[in-house]
């Protein structure tokens, strides 16, 4: 059975959205228990943050390798199959990094993970597929926000459950990957019409870079996935500095962060799962995007000055809520420009060099933001967040009025 953007039912966009909101709450229910599992197999106190660090780059790493291969493969078998082998796949991960027993053990269940959690470009391409055109940037937006209560409710839901062992987390993220795996297997249509789907898969389709070059020759796509990928490197960094910024600078503790975070949370869910809706269509996808990009500015430098001049709490929260607020409206709407830059047996592969850029900037990301707060100062990685955003949007405005002017 194939569904179409008429036939779609809302159970089958329900068990999508489901899917989306456990892959990004399974890739976080690990984050409170992943300092006190890995200690027990490194010897050197000392080397436990590096080991972290080192298993958090490795989930984001083999993300970055297998999310084309994952797209372009469900551009020729179907998404529904790829589906179901990554929701099985990550239950396995979480199994072998539950067991344990021994670093390399824990490695392995990232990796696993990592390869099979790359699927949400096959998630974003479901979509695609049972969504008309002009429909797109808004559910996308839609799926972007019930990801982010994933993230925002999976290290909550890992701090509970770790009082009932360390490892109870990491199983129950496995036990809830198998169930919707055979939700899916049972409920689940398949969206892409044979008729539709590629006729070849090659070896240049799972290399990531492949795809991405590939991506980047098209002159539609070429600006659009270089903004993206320039936007996320910055981004990634404040995502994971952020908590150490408010630790050093505002000289707030566990509690405080974890509260910021879960308003964070709260605000990605309001812009892209409502307020989206009601911006797109009275200023477009253009004017979203450098609304959210001009906000992302804003968002730097606030957080660059409370770090530089003004040590306020409450401006250091104005700057980390309008960043997220800007970036759940911007990120959805050029995932909308992206998408309709390509034919529809196409939607796979490229929502697939988009997750190939995304999982490559939180390799990169985190890595530039410390090495930056480390041997520039703290406020560093936001001033330069604050010099690439605006380069972007010097760049990005005649470049989006071209694409709206081709639009129409």
């Amino acid at each position: 059975m194939t569904a179409t953007p008429s036939q779609v039912t809302k159970g089958s966009l329900l068990l999508i959205f489901v899917i989306a909101f456990l892959n990004m709450m399974g890739a976080t229910v690990v984050m409170p228990v992943l300092p006190f599992i890995t200690q027990r197999y490194v010897q050197d106190p000392a080397a436990v943050a590096l080991w972290v660090g080192l298993l958090a780059s490795t989930y984001s790493l083999c993300s970055l390798l297998a999310a084309p291969a994952l797209g372009a493969l469900s551009d020729r078998l179907g998404r529904k199959p790829v589906l179901l082998v990554c929701l099985v796949g990550s239950a396995v991960g979480y199994v072998i990094f539950g067991i344990g027993g021994a670093i390399w053990v824990l490695l392995l269940g990232r990796v696993i993970d990592g390869l099979t959690g790359g699927n949400i470009s096959t998630i974003f391409a479901y979509l695609a597929d049972v969504t008309p055109p002009e429909e797109r940037a808004a559910r996308f937006g839609l799926t972007g926000a019930i990801m982010g209560a994933g993230f925002m409710v999976g290290p909550a839901i890992g701090g509970l459950l770790a009082q009932f062992g360390l490892a109870t987390p990491v199983y129950v993220a496995a036990a809830v990957s198998l169930a919707t795996a055979a939700l899916s297997l049972l409920v689940l249509p398949e969206s892409l019409d044979p008729a539709h789907r590629t006729s070849t898969f090659t070896f240049k389709d799972v290399h990531p870079l492949a795809a991405i070059g590939d991506a980047l020759k098209r002159p539609g796509l070429r600006p659009l996935l270089l903004g993206v990928l320039l936007i996320s490197i910055p981004m990634a960094g404040l995502q994971t500095n952020l908590g150490v910024y408010a630790k050093d600078v505002i000289g707030w503790g566990p509690v405080q962060v974890g509260l910021l975070l879960f308003g964070v949370g709260i605000v990605d869910i309001v812009v892209q799962g409502g307020l989206l809706r009601f911006l797109l269509p009275r200023i477009g996808e253009r004017g979203v995007v450098l609304a959210g990009m001009i906000g992302q500015g804003v968002g730097y430098a606030i957080l660059a000055i409370v770090g530089t001049f003004l040590s306020m709490p409450w401006l250091f929260i104005l700057g980390a809520l309008l960043f997220s607020a800007s970036e759940g409206g911007s990120g959805p709407a050029i995932q909308g420009l992206i998408s309709a830059e390509v034919s529809h047996r196409e939607q796979g592969w490229v929502m697939g060099a988009i997750q190939s850029m995304n999982s490559g900037a939180r390799v990169v990301g985190p890595l530039l933001a410390g090495a930056l707060y480390a041997l520039l100062g703290h406020s560093s990685p936001y001033w330069f967040g604050l010099v690439v955003i605006t380069v972007l949007i010097v760049f990005a405005v005649p470049i989006l009025r071209k694409h709206s002017a081709a639009a129409a």
